[in-house]
């Protein structure tokens, strides 16, 4: 009994950190510029959110961030994936020589911090017109988010019963219509997940957005936040605190939606 009360109100105070600064940061994203004083607001006085998110829009282009964005996450969430998953297949279904050591292989591109990437993919980049361009960002967002990816989806085929390959096979399937038609399909939930998690994780980059990007019609959106926060003398902290609300929800919207994906990718990679 003592036990499960304090867990509650250990659980308790912990949302109660967690809402503290998400509520002032609402609730300021709601203070015109011209009422604010620099000290933060607690509670609404005025409705200037919309002219807040205007201001951010027009002048660090958070829309046209947004809309780049949205291209690199897609695409290079579903690139990876599929990647991902095809070299899953191949490492657990098809008989390979030491899938263990493929396995290690692809997964240490997880192990080294991401910034020892950062200056030869940015002299890499500068020597092959790969730098500010939405193909680079494309690119290198594919290459780091494959290793993530192929670990959930390796983790779902070795569950995949042996008899299922076996069935295929007695069928006349090759590898590539078992790969397609029977492992594709099992794995929805799995590769639904892996891409969850590599959309949200491409959307907040700001690390690679800032290093090999520079123009408007390239730049990520957390760039383009770096960029308006920044430019408080002119726009103001509550402008900067709209735009960050405003860019925070497709990931919010994406979990409330896709949230028992989540867990299940969580059970995916214990």
């Amino acid at each position: 009994m003592i036990r499960s009360t304090i867990r509650n109100v250990l659980v308790v105070l912990l949302a109660v950190l967690w809402l503290i600064p998400t509520w002032l940061v609402v609730v300021n994203a709601f203070t015109p510029t011209k009422n604010y004083t620099g000290t933060p607001r607690w509670w609404f006085d005025s409705a200037g959110f919309l002219d807040n998110v205007q201001a951010a829009f027009d002048t660090a282009g958070v829309g046209q961030g947004m809309v780049n964005t949205l291209i690199f996450a897609v695409v290079g969430g579903l690139v990876a994936v599929l990647i991902a998953a095809a070299a899953s297949f191949a490492v657990v279904i098809m008989p390979v020589r030491r899938p263990g050591l493929w396995f290690w292989l692809i997964f240490l591109g997880t192990v080294l911090p991401l910034q020892t990437f950062l200056s030869p993919l940015f002299t890499g980049y500068a020597r092959t017109n790969l730098y500010d361009t939405q193909y680079g960002m494309v690119l290198v967002y594919v290459a780091l988010t494959i290793p993530f990816a192929f670990f959930v989806n390796r983790n779902f085929m070795a569950t995949v019963p042996r008899e299922v390959t076996e069935a295929a096979q007695l069928d006349g399937a090759d590898w590539f219509r078992m790969f397609v038609r029977i492992h594709l399909p099992l794995a929805r939930s799995a590769l639904l997940a892996a891409f969850i998690f590599q959309f949200t994780w491409i959307w907040n980059d700001l690390l690679f957005g800032i290093t090999l990007s520079l123009s408007p019609n390239v730049r990520p959106v957390m760039a383009t936040l770096a960029d308006l926060s920044g430019s408080y003398s002119t726009v103001g902290p509550p402008v900067v605190l709209a735009g960050a609300l405003v860019v925070s929800l497709p990931t919010v919207v994406l979990f409330f939606v896709f949230q028992r994906f989540f867990v299940n990718s969580l059970r995916l990679t214990s």
